[in-house]
């Protein structure tokens, strides 16, 4: 298994920290950061670590952390964001939530406890709906009052943008948008600048999706269904 290089580590409170990884598969044509982020809260006695990807040995902050406080439950946000959760879990036996469905080429030895939006997990965190088909569960840290994304969202030029879908772009934008009657104040997301405040979540919401050229190029493939749909003209931007 190849681990990626340690790049920062930023504390956002008591037991609430984060580490931002080098991912050790990105290649220039992909349309994401290279640095990605990993989640770690300790939320009424359970230790989380969100989305972990891990880094490697040099990353000595990262284990020694862990090492004095162990996970305990270990969560994947979207089918294709596996990562390295067998890695963990092997590592300390902390149990693993995530999609009933995940990536075929990458399918964990570990079993997932299957979360959906609605799922409330130990130590108070509830799984919600991002629209995206339900295939990601962003996650609400009540006592931290924060959401945590997969790729629902990403940062470009410094904003806090929603990420295309461009097989139904309204449905993720009404499901953004009914999660500002949680009471959050930051926002935590994997690829780009990682925490956001929420008037940079509500503005997201106001602006057209991001869309890359690569995806345009995929998603003229889906335009017939689009027509048939009345779905949005693309965004120009």
């Amino acid at each position: 298994m190849l681990r990626g290089r340690l790049e920062e580590v930023i504390d956002l409170g008591a037991g609430f920290w984060i580490w931002r990884v080098r991912h050790p598969y990105w290649k220039p044509s992909d349309d994401w950061d290279p640095v990605v982020t990993t989640t770690v809260v300790k939320s009424r006695g359970e230790v989380f670590v969100i989305d972990p990807i891990a880094p490697d040995d040099a990353a000595k902050i990262v284990w020694e952390r862990l090492d004095v406080d162990p996970p305990t439950q270990l969560v994947v946000v979207k089918p294709d964001h596996v990562r390295d959760v067998d890695w963990f879990a092997d590592r300390y036996g902390a149990t693993a939530w995530g999609p009933g469905l995940v990536d075929p080429t990458d399918i964990p030895s570990t079993r997932l406890s299957p979360i959906y939006p609605g799922t409330e997990l130990p130590g108070g965190i509830v799984a919600l709906n991002a629209g995206r088909w339900g295939v990601e569960t962003p996650l609400w840290l009540p006592d931290q009052q924060t959401l945590v994304f997969a790729d629902a969202l990403t940062e470009r030029n410094g904003g806090l943008r929603i990420w295309s879908t461009p097989w139904d772009e309204a449905g993720p934008r009404h499901a953004l948008g009914r999660l500002l009657r949680l009471p959050f104040k930051w926002v935590i997301i994997s690829h780009g600048f990682p925490v956001h405040g929420r008037q940079a979540y509500v503005r997201a919401l106001k602006w057209d999706p991001w869309m890359s050229d690569e995806l345009k190029e995929w998603a003229q493939t889906i335009e017939p269904y689009r027509k048939l749909l009345g779905l949005q003209n693309w965004p120009t931007e």
